[in-house]
């Protein structure tokens, strides 16, 4: 049995959010949900997840705002962070990962893959930081 890994899922819209929820219990992981950019740096420092799948179109905060915090937070800048946005552009991805973003996915995406995709990664590196 593989490792079972958290992840926080920050999405502002309640159906993907659901999707997503349900895709990756099924593949296994524990499911963190965040509705809002506040509330997502809120369970980020009470849960320290695995990974974090982080929305960028959000009212008040968005997700780029909330990957700057992350990633300059001591606590949680260790914290893959996966953006999971309809801005598919180039600069976009670019942007996010000037920021620090780990990995880019669009939506649409498979939820079904989804979760395969993300553990791959994590096994991925956590053989890199073994070795």
């Amino acid at each position: 049995m593989s490792e079972q890994f958290t992840i926080l899922v920050v999405e502002d819209e309640a159906h993907i959010r659901r999707v997503l929820e349900y895709n990756l219990k099924l593949d296994g992981f524990e499911v963190y949900l965040a509705e809002d950019g506040a509330t997502g740096l809120k369970l980020a420092h009470e849960k320290n997840p695995d990974v974090i799948l982080l929305d960028w179109l959000m009212p008040v905060m968005n997700g780029l705002q909330i990957l700057a915090e992350l990633k300059a937070d001591s606590s949680t800048e260790h914290i893959p962070v996966f953006m999971l946005t309809a801005k598919g552009m180039i600069s976009d991805v670019t942007q996010a990962i000037e920021i620090g973003a780990d990995d880019y996915i669009t939506k649409p995406f498979n939820p079904i893959q989804l979760g395969k995709t993300i553990r791959e990664k994590l096994e991925k590196c956590a053989k890199v930081k073994k070795s």
